[in-house]
């Protein structure tokens, strides 16, 4: 397993958009391991294959979903899920949207307001080509619509309703 570099903007591999994947084979395996390693070196909490040069449509992501617990609780610490899917698509978006606060790890030291669906559907297969379907709501539901829109050549800056430098470093970005 390897940490690969991360591409960039103006990178021409960001704005491809991305081939299916047919083979299943050790050469696919071999990038979801690397483009794991890649994203939480980074860190970030998710990647998507055109990130790291290769015009595939394969993304993987890296998430803990808070529990949310009573005033006289101690927070609960919350093992991040690892996703990895091949040849996603989103499926339904619900149509409540929330606006949010996006960075990218093509994108460094700027961030964006993003009006993203508030709950998706997507479809895809796993690493070894096995159908399979998510359903994601809240922070979770608008890194899949970030990873995805990578497959198809979208920036989250093309969507963001404004763009700036923060202040202070970004923890999440997807």
């Amino acid at each position: 397993m390897t940490v690969r570099e991360i591409s960039l903007v103006p990178d021409e591999v960001l704005r491809r958009k991305a081939h299916p994947v047919k083979k299943f084979d050790d050469t696919l395996q071999a990038l979801i391991d690397d483009m794991v390693d890649t994203m939480r070196d980074a860190p970030g909490v998710g990647l998507a294959a055109p990130q790291v040069g290769i015009s595939e449509r394969v993304i993987v992501v890296e998430y803990a979903e808070p529990k949310e617990v009573k005033d006289s609780e101690e927070p609960e610490v919350v093992e991040p899920k690892l996703y990895v899917l091949v040849n996603p698509e989103i499926k339904r978006k619900s149509q409540e949207t929330i606006l949010g606060i996006e960075g990218c790890l093509s994108v460094p030291n700027l961030v964006g307001e993003v009006d993203r669906s508030l709950s998706v559907t997507v479809k895809g297969q796993n690493r070894y080509g096995q159908p399979l379907r998510i359903k994601a709501g809240g922070w979770l539901a608008r890194i899949f619509q970030h990873e995805i829109d990578h497959l198809d050549g979208i920036l989250y800056t093309d969507r963001a309703e404004q763009v700036w430098v923060p202040e202070e470093p970004v923890e999440d970005k997807v």
